[in-house]
C-alpha cells in the first residue's frame, strides 16, 4: 500500500499538469466546507458566483486560459445532504472560472460501478486517492502511478462523465437549490 502523505505535498500538481485535472467527489460532506467562510453565507441563503480574487478561481482561470482542462463529477444523494447543497450552491463560481463540474446521483454511480472514494486524476497518468474519515476530514492522500490504478480511474472518469449532468442543469432539477 502506498504511503499516506499530506494533501499539501501534491498541490504542485494543480499547476504542473499538462492537459487535464479531473476529480471524482463521493462524500456527503467535507470538513473543509464546514469551516469555510462561505458556509455561514450558504446557511443564510446567500448566492454565490465567480470570485476573481478566490485562489481556486484564479488557478482554474489561469490553467484553462493556458489551454488546460479542469473537471469533476460530484455524487449527490436524493435528497442532497447539506454538504452537497453547499457544493451545488457554490459550484457555479467554479464553472464560471472555467471548470467543467457535473453531478450524478449516488444511486446511478453505484449502478455503473463508480468507486466510493475521492480522487484527482492528472493527465490520465497520476492518480491522487484521498483517505477521508467519517467526519469528512482528509487524513491524507496516496499518489499512484501504476497502470492498473490509473486505468481504473480513467474508466471511472469516462463512465461518470457519460452519465453526469452539468451543474447548471442539475441545479435546476433540485428544488432546494437554485
Amino acid at each position: 500500500m502506498p504511503d499516506l502523505i499530506p494533501f499539501d505535498e501534491i498541490t504542485h500538481l494543480f499547476t504542473d499538469f499538462e492537459h487535464t485535472a479531473w476529480r471524482l467527489e463521493t462524500q456527503r460532506g467535507y470538513a473543509t466546507d464546514r469551516v469555510s467562510p462561505n458556509w455561514p453565507r450558504f446557511q443564510r441563503g446567500e448566492t454565490f458566483g465567480y470570485d476573481p480574487a478566490s485562489p481556486w478561481h484564479v488557478g482554474v482561470r489561469e490553467q484553462t486560459q493556458a489551454g488546460k482542462r479542469y473537471g469533476r463529477v460530484r455524487l449527490v444523494d436524493d435528497p442532497p445532504t447539506e454538504g452537497q447543497r453547499f457544493l451545488l450552491a457554490t459550484g457555479l463560481g467554479n464553472v464560471a472560472a472555467g471548470e467543467d463540474i457535473r453531478n450524478l446521483y449516488r444511486t446511478d454511480a453505484v449502478r455503473i460501478g463508480l468507486p466510493d472514494y475521492d480522487f484527482w486524476l492528472f493527465d490520465s497518468r497520476t492518480l491522487v486517492k484521498f483517505v477521508i474519515d467519517d467526519q469528512g476530514v482528509t487524513l491524507g492522500v496516496q499518489v499512484l502511478e501504476d497502470a492498473e490504478s490509473v486505468v481504473r480511474a480513467c474508466q471511472a472518469r469516462d463512465a461518470a462523465l457519460h452519465f453526469a449532468v452539468p451543474t447548471s442543469q442539475f441545479q435546476a432539477q433540485v428544488p432546494s437549490v437554485g
